[in-house]
């Protein structure tokens, strides 16, 4: 199983998979986003001479890791309404060496969503892979986990959404106010981002997040918590109090968000993905 830069990794769950990597371009100069230190990459954003953009993974990064399985191969790619990265692996299948027969099998899920809850469908996978079901029960528990699951994140200004050319519905609703914080989340329709609450204040912010999981969810529902953050993790832990005073919380993890999702939310980014309860497999007795 591989996914692709767009995944924020827990040390808890079943995320250690190969990543085809996207790059980070500041100016003329291009580097795997990989290959930046926490520190350096951060310094250069706040610079802001130039703005870094993304690039999606090439075909190629993925038909390497395609080469180098010794099975059929899951991707489990970020949004495709916001990269062209399932694309990429779509075409990584048409340069696989012609002389190897037969061609190793790729199946691709577009998760239509990323970071956290991209951590959460791959540990959906693996947990079925681990159980020794087949990649079609893979895809089936993914499924159940991208339904039940919802990635709400936040940000201290709009100006990176704005340079990175992610802003779209996120502006449109704010009506092009960037001193708001916004609450972002991603459309499970479009796969792409939308704005679903506002604050005038970063700690207006912080609750208005917690507000949206237990809105969505239902107050004293238990949850299983994918916790991000930015520069420091105390913006972070500040939701996560609001929501222990809220919810049971069955599971809670920290993971920073890295580099190509800063680049368009800023070093100041504090998010999540919840889902309720236990994993449904465990529900189930799978």
């Amino acid at each position: 199983m591989i996914a692709d830069g767009g995944l924020d990794a827990y040390s808890e769950l079943l995320n250690a998979v190969p990543v085809a990597p996207f790059s980070v371009n500041f100016g003329s100069e291009t580097r795997l986003a990989s290959d930046f230190s926490r520190e350096e990459f951060i310094r250069r954003l706040r610079a802001g001479t130039p703005h870094p953009t993304t690039s999606q993974p090439t075909p190629q990064a993925y038909a390497e890791l395609l080469e180098q399985a010794t099975r059929p191969l899951l991707a489990v790619t970020i949004s495709s309404g916001l990269s062209g990265s399932l694309n990429a692996a779509e075409q990584a299948r048409a340069i696989q060496p012609e002389q190897r027969e037969p061609k190793k099998q790729l199946t691709i899920h577009d998760s239509r969503t990323l970071s956290a809850a991209q951590a959460f469908q791959v540990h959906a996978a693996m947990s079925a892979r681990a159980a020794g079901h087949s990649i079609g029960a893979a895809l089936d528990w993914m499924r159940q986990v991208g339904e039940q699951t919802e990635l709400y994140f936040t940000i201290d200004s709009l100006e990176y959404l704005k340079r990175g050319g992610r802003i779209g519905r996120v502006q449109a609703t704010l009506g092009g106010l960037l001193n708001l914080k916004p609450v972002v989340t991603v459309d499970k329709a479009t796969g792409a981002y939308t704005n679903v609450a506002r604050a005038r204040a970063w700690k207006g912010a912080l609750e208005a997040v917690a507000n949206q999981v237990t809105t969505r969810f239902g107050e004293g529902t238990p949850l299983r918590l994918g916790l991000l953050y930015g520069e420091g993790r105390e913006s972070t832990e500040a939701v996560l109090e609001h929501l222990r005073g809220r919810h049971p919380i069955v599971w809670a993890g920290f993971a920073p968000v890295n580099p190509v999702l800063l680049v368009h939310t800023g070093p100041s980014a504090v998010g999540l993905a919840a889902a309720p309860g236990h994993w449904p497999w465990e529900t189930a007795g799978a």
